[in-house]
């Protein structure tokens, strides 16, 4: 019934109530990023959801855009904008994700959804993380999210997907709100990202 019904009933409805509760604060955060990021508030990328069909994901933009003499982009610590710490330090960039939920193209709560290159570098195990729709927050993340490596991510996705519930994903929300509030296990920078996967 939670699998086959009641999970996407839940993320449409929580999904919806959330963006026009915090639709002012968002607007907020978005005039300060027009004028950060020249103009550009939000960042769009390709992601693959579920059984690897690709959507287009959408974060508030806390990096901007700038290269170096040659056409390549700066580092990301020389990028990131002040108020884009701020907000990734929060996990804050990740709540236009909600419009995603909406879609269907995510779920609440799901493995997140990482770069479409990735997909050849999974051995069949972790292939298996894209059994279900990609989540906003996930088992992972709650279980040290930047501070574990690949393989342990890997782990707790393929678990969650064997073994997610309405128990287990309540669970999983009140321990992303314990671990925003926190600032717990996002590495010893805001400024930092995790290291790209290149395989097993």
């Amino acid at each position: 019934m939670y699998k086959l019904f009641l999970k996407r009933a839940i993320d449409f409805i929580v999904a919806l109530v959330a963006l026009v509760i915090l639709s002012p604060f968002m607007i907020v955060i978005i005039i300060g990023l027009f004028f950060a990021n020249q103009g550009r508030p939000f960042f769009f990328q390709k992601r693959p959801g579920k059984f690897g069909k690709v959507f287009s994901i959408v974060k508030f933009k806390t990096m901007t855009d700038k290269k170096d003499k040659n056409g390549v982009l700066l580092p990301d610590v020389e990028r990131i904008t002040n108020i884009g710490s701020f907000i990734r330090k929060y996990s804050l960039d990740e709540i236009p994700q909600l419009i995603n939920v909406l879609k269907g193209d995510m779920s609440l709560i799901g493995p997140r959804p990482l770069l479409i290159e990735y997909l050849p570098l999974y051995n069949t195990k972790q292939s298996r993380r894209h059994h279900v729709k990609p989540g906003i927050t996930g088992w992972a993340q709650v279980n040290g999210r930047n501070a574990i490596n690949w393989q342990q991510k890997f782990e707790l996705d393929v678990w969650y997907v064997d073994n997610y519930n309405l128990l287990l994903d309540l669970k999983i929300i009140f321990l992303t709100m314990y671990s925003v509030v926190k600032s717990e296990n996002i590495n010893e920078s805001s400024h930092k990202t995790t290291q790209k996967f290149n395989g097993n």
